[in-house]
C-alpha cells in the first residue's frame, strides 16, 4: 500500500494571532492538480515565488490545532520552517519516500537510511 500522508514537526512552529504555536503536522502526496492549478492564481503569475505558498498550502493537510491551512497560514511562516516544508515536499514527491533500505556490505544486516540524512 502506498504512503499518502507523512508527519512531521517544524523547527521552530507557526504562531497563530492568539500566541499558540503550532508545529506537529501532516503533509499528504501532491498531485497532477496541486501542481497544476496554482499556475493560474494571479498572485503566482504576478510573482513566481509565490507557487510554493500556494502548492504547500494545498498539500499541508494538518498544522496544530489551526483550523484550516490557507495562503495566509503558509505565510506567516518562520523562513527555516517553509524551507524545512519545501524540503520535505521534494522529498516525499519527487523520491515517493522518506528512507530507502541498505545493508552493511560487511556482515549484510540490514537497515532504513533516512534520505534527509544523506550529504549532511
Amino acid at each position: 500500500m502506498i504512503q499518502t500522508e507523512y508527519a512531521f514537526t517544524l523547527p521552530i512552529g507557526y504562531q497563530d494571532d492568539e500566541g499558540t504555536l503550532h508545529r506537529e503536522g501532516v503533509m499528504r502526496l501532491a498531485t497532477a492538480a496541486d501542481e497544476i492549478l496554482p499556475l493560474k492564481d494571479p498572485r503566482v503569475q504576478s510573482n513566481q515565488a509565490y507557487l510554493v505558498i500556494i502548492l504547500l498550502s494545498r498539500v499541508v493537510t494538518r498544522l496544530g490545532s489551526v483550523p484550516q491551512v490557507n495562503p495566509k497560514v503558509i505565510e506567516g511562516l518562520y523562513a527555516a520552517d517553509l524551507a524545512y516544508l519545501q524540503e520535505l515536499y521534494n522529498r516525499i514527491n519527487l523520491y515517493g519516500k522518506s528512507s530507502v533500505p541498505a545493508a552493511c556490505p560487511r556482515c549484510g544486516h540490514e537497515f532504513e537510511v533516512e534520505l534527509d540524512s544523506l550529504g549532511g
